[in-house]
């Protein structure tokens, strides 16, 4: 993400038909938007939790959590921090995620940008309607005003997974992606229950938008270059060991810069593009949802150019890549409901379902 309408493709249409294919038979097998809800601010996240059929929540870069039940808004945030928050660029109420084992343990975590320019996460109570009871899990200064990470996700080892970015300005200039004694430019885990932080990789420039695979544990991450390449990063859940994805000696599969290569193994993308189709990669989700055709394929945008594109995962490799028939304008995120189905977020205020 930098600083902050289905498109109809009668040419991809019309190749389909003549490879013999009937419209119906495009359309199961293609992610199709369809507007779920509109109106919101500067909308950066959406997403369900366990136990709740219908509803989800929609999360404002200026510091609310909406609720959408059934499609439809409820008048009340379940959170508003407005008064906490620093909003603009890059910065804000940037993640939200619910206790892996919600609604028993009703607790939900939040990531953004303090008053004073730090990255906080925090825990929240939850009864469904209101979230209260803040407590802190984890402070940070932060350099500059911009790459500040913000997505929350729970592991299959039940920890939480966060970034913070490498700090911001351009380049790294610092060096801190590649320097473990630095939490900038590291993929971070920390344990709710005892605050237990630790590093899992390194090597990352903005890490906007990662996510596991529901059925298999597999990491996607989406992380935004610098000036020619964006890049999605993969991991299996069965990886040992430090992984490496080799921000700011590599832009993608590109050298960046001449210095040796901190620890681990450097893990390459499984796919990239150049700039000349976008300039800040929006990551997504493996589709798990009750659309045979679609299942397993891995969706992904770009902000500024609001491309979207999927791919399937074979042997390590991105195979299948294509460039969906739409695009979503300004998307800052996708996300996924309690069933698998899929949903894309617009800055300018929508949300779409992009699944049956």
């Amino acid at each position: 993400m930098r600083s902050l309408l289905a498109l109809a493709c009668v040419a991809a249409l019309g190749a389909a038909c003549a490879a013999g294919a009937s419209p119906q038979e495009v359309d199961r097998n293609t992610f199709t938007p369809r507007p779920l809800a509109s109106g919101f601010s500067q909308p950066v996240f959406v997403t369900g939790a366990k136990g709740e059929p219908g509803r989800l929540y929609v999360v404002e870069q200026g510091g609310r959590i909406l609720v959408l039940q059934n499609g439809k808004r409820r008048a009340t945030p379940l959170l508003d921090i407005r008064r906490l928050v620093t909003a603009g660029g890059e910065q804000g109420l940037l993640g939200l995620a619910f206790h892996p084992s919600y609604p028993k343990v009703r607790r939900l975590y939040v990531q953004y940008t303090a008053r004073d320019g730090s990255t906080k996460l925090v825990e929240y109570r939850t009864n469904g309607s209101r979230a209260t009871s803040p407590r802190q899990l984890f402070s940070s200064s932060d350099p500059y005003g911009n790459h500040n990470g913000g997505m929350l996700a729970f592991a299959p080892n039940g920890r939480l997974f966060f970034t913070m970015g490498d700090g911001g300005a351009g380049g790294d200039p610092e060096d801190r992606s590649q320097n473990m004694r630095s939490l900038f430019g590291k993929l971070l885990s920390i344990n709710v229950a005892t605050k237990g932080l630790r590093i899992e990789a390194l090597g990352l420039r903005n890490a906007w938008r990662f996510s596991f695979d529901r059925a298999n544990g597999d990491l996607y991450i989406g992380d935004v270059g610098q000036g020619e390449l964006e890049e999605i990063s993969y991991s299996p859940a069965s990886s040992s060991g430090l992984e490496n994805y080799g921000w700011d000696v590599y832009e993608g599969r590109s050298r960046f810069e001449d210095k040796p290569l901190g620890p681990g193994k450097l893990v390459q993308p499984v796919a990239q593009y150049s700039h000349a189709n976008g300039c800040s990669v929006t990551g997504g989700y493996v589709y798990r949802g009750s659309n045979v055709a679609l299942r397993g394929r891995y969706i992904y945008g770009d902000y500024c150019s609001g491309i979207v594109w999927s791919f399937k995962l074979s042997g390590g490799k991105a195979t299948g890549l294509r460039r969906e028939r739409f695009k979503i304008e300004s998307v800052t995120s996708f996300g996924q409901d309690i069933a698998g189905e899929l949903y894309g977020v617009s800055h300018g205020g929508t949300i779409y379902r992009l699944t049956p």
